[in-house]
Protein backbone atom coordinates (compact mmCIF):
# COMPACT_ATOMS: atom_id res chain seq x y z
CA UNK A 1 0.00 0.00 0.00
CA UNK A 2 1.46 3.38 -1.04
CA UNK A 3 1.20 5.92 1.79
CA UNK A 4 0.51 9.26 0.05
CA UNK A 5 -1.50 7.93 -2.87
CA UNK A 6 -5.06 8.78 -3.83
CA UNK A 7 -7.11 5.83 -4.94
CA UNK A 8 -9.80 6.67 -7.50
CA UNK A 9 -12.75 4.66 -8.76
CA UNK A 10 -16.07 5.17 -10.51
CA UNK A 11 -19.39 3.85 -9.25
CA UNK A 12 -22.68 3.79 -11.15
CA UNK A 13 -26.35 3.17 -10.39
CA UNK A 14 -29.29 3.99 -12.70
CA UNK A 15 -28.27 7.36 -14.19
CA UNK A 16 -25.98 8.40 -11.31
CA UNK A 17 -22.21 8.42 -11.72
CA UNK A 18 -19.90 8.85 -8.72
CA UNK A 19 -16.18 9.66 -8.97
CA UNK A 20 -14.61 8.54 -5.69
CA UNK A 21 -11.17 9.48 -4.32
CA UNK A 22 -9.90 7.74 -1.20
CA UNK A 23 -6.78 8.89 0.64
CA UNK A 24 -5.32 7.90 4.02
CA UNK A 25 -6.81 10.18 6.68
CA UNK A 26 -9.17 10.42 9.62
CA UNK A 27 -12.48 9.16 8.19
CA UNK A 28 -13.89 12.40 6.77
CA UNK A 29 -16.37 12.00 3.89
CA UNK A 30 -17.33 14.88 1.60
CA UNK A 31 -19.77 14.74 -1.31
CA UNK A 32 -19.73 17.44 -4.01
CA UNK A 33 -17.75 19.70 -1.66
CA UNK A 34 -20.37 19.41 1.09
CA UNK A 35 -20.38 17.51 4.36
CA UNK A 36 -21.55 13.92 3.97
CA UNK A 37 -24.29 14.35 6.62
CA UNK A 38 -25.75 17.39 4.82
CA UNK A 39 -25.67 15.86 1.35
CA UNK A 40 -27.35 12.60 2.45
CA UNK A 41 -29.76 13.63 5.24
CA UNK A 42 -31.46 10.20 5.34
CA UNK A 43 -29.88 7.67 7.69
CA UNK A 44 -30.55 4.83 5.21
CA UNK A 45 -28.50 6.60 2.51
CA UNK A 46 -25.65 7.31 4.94
CA UNK A 47 -25.61 3.67 6.07
CA UNK A 48 -25.58 2.52 2.45
CA UNK A 49 -22.61 4.75 1.59
CA UNK A 50 -20.61 3.68 4.68
CA UNK A 51 -21.34 -0.05 4.25
CA UNK A 52 -18.13 -0.96 2.35
CA UNK A 53 -15.99 0.98 4.84
CA UNK A 54 -17.58 -0.69 7.87
CA UNK A 55 -17.28 -4.16 6.30
CA UNK A 56 -13.57 -3.60 5.61
CA UNK A 57 -13.21 -2.01 9.09
CA UNK A 58 -11.43 1.08 7.74
CA UNK A 59 -14.00 3.81 8.55
CA UNK A 60 -11.50 5.90 10.56
CA UNK A 61 -8.48 5.19 8.31
CA UNK A 62 -9.39 6.93 5.06
CA UNK A 63 -10.79 10.26 3.87
CA UNK A 64 -13.31 9.96 1.04
CA UNK A 65 -14.03 12.71 -1.51
CA UNK A 66 -16.90 12.11 -3.92
CA UNK A 67 -18.18 13.95 -6.98
CA UNK A 68 -21.58 12.57 -7.94
CA UNK A 69 -24.02 13.70 -10.60
CA UNK A 70 -27.21 12.49 -12.23
CA UNK A 71 -30.19 10.63 -10.84
CA UNK A 72 -31.84 11.03 -7.45
CA UNK A 73 -30.64 10.67 -3.87
CA UNK A 74 -30.93 6.87 -3.68
CA UNK A 75 -29.17 6.32 -7.01
CA UNK A 76 -26.43 8.73 -5.98
CA UNK A 77 -25.96 7.03 -2.60
CA UNK A 78 -25.70 3.61 -4.24
CA UNK A 79 -23.37 4.89 -6.98
CA UNK A 80 -21.16 6.31 -4.22
CA UNK A 81 -21.23 2.97 -2.39
CA UNK A 82 -20.22 1.17 -5.60
CA UNK A 83 -17.34 3.61 -6.16
CA UNK A 84 -16.06 3.30 -2.60
CA UNK A 85 -16.13 -0.50 -2.89
CA UNK A 86 -14.10 -0.39 -6.10
CA UNK A 87 -11.58 2.05 -4.62
CA UNK A 88 -11.12 -0.17 -1.54
CA UNK A 89 -10.16 -3.02 -3.87
CA UNK A 90 -7.34 -0.89 -5.29
CA UNK A 91 -6.11 -0.22 -1.74
CA UNK A 92 -6.12 -3.89 -0.74
CA UNK A 93 -7.24 -6.80 -2.97
CA UNK A 94 -7.79 -8.83 0.23
CA UNK A 95 -11.12 -6.98 0.69
CA UNK A 96 -12.54 -8.64 -2.45
CA UNK A 97 -14.23 -11.73 -0.87
CA UNK A 98 -15.64 -9.57 1.93
CA UNK A 99 -17.18 -6.98 -0.45
CA UNK A 100 -18.24 -9.51 -3.07
CA UNK A 101 -20.16 -11.66 -0.55
CA UNK A 102 -22.19 -8.56 0.36
CA UNK A 103 -22.85 -7.77 -3.32
CA UNK A 104 -21.08 -4.40 -3.22
CA UNK A 105 -18.90 -4.95 -6.29
CA UNK A 106 -21.74 -5.80 -8.65
CA UNK A 107 -23.06 -2.94 -10.79
CA UNK A 108 -26.84 -2.97 -10.32
CA UNK A 109 -28.12 -3.23 -13.92
CA UNK A 110 -31.71 -2.15 -13.21
CA UNK A 111 -32.65 0.96 -15.19
CA UNK A 112 -35.89 2.81 -15.82
CA UNK A 113 -37.75 1.21 -18.72
CA UNK A 114 -38.49 3.55 -21.60
CA UNK A 115 -41.99 4.71 -22.51
CA UNK A 116 -43.35 3.09 -25.67
CA UNK A 117 -45.39 4.83 -28.35
CA UNK A 118 -49.13 4.09 -28.43
CA UNK A 119 -49.32 3.77 -24.66
CA UNK A 120 -49.09 6.20 -21.72
CA UNK A 121 -46.06 4.63 -20.00
CA UNK A 122 -43.54 1.82 -20.20
CA UNK A 123 -46.07 -0.97 -19.56
CA UNK A 124 -49.37 0.81 -18.90
CA UNK A 125 -51.88 0.68 -21.75
CA UNK A 126 -54.61 3.16 -22.57
CA UNK A 127 -58.01 2.04 -21.25
CA UNK A 128 -59.75 -0.39 -23.58
CA UNK A 129 -63.31 0.50 -24.54
CA UNK A 130 -65.46 -2.24 -26.03
CA UNK A 131 -68.24 0.13 -27.11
Amino acid sequence: MASNADYTATGRRKTSVAQVRIAPGSGKISVNGRAFEHYFPLESHRKSVKRPLTLAEVVESYDVRVNVRGGGPTGQAEATRHGISRALLKIDPEFRPLLKSDGLLTRDPRMKERKKYGQPGARRRFQYSKR
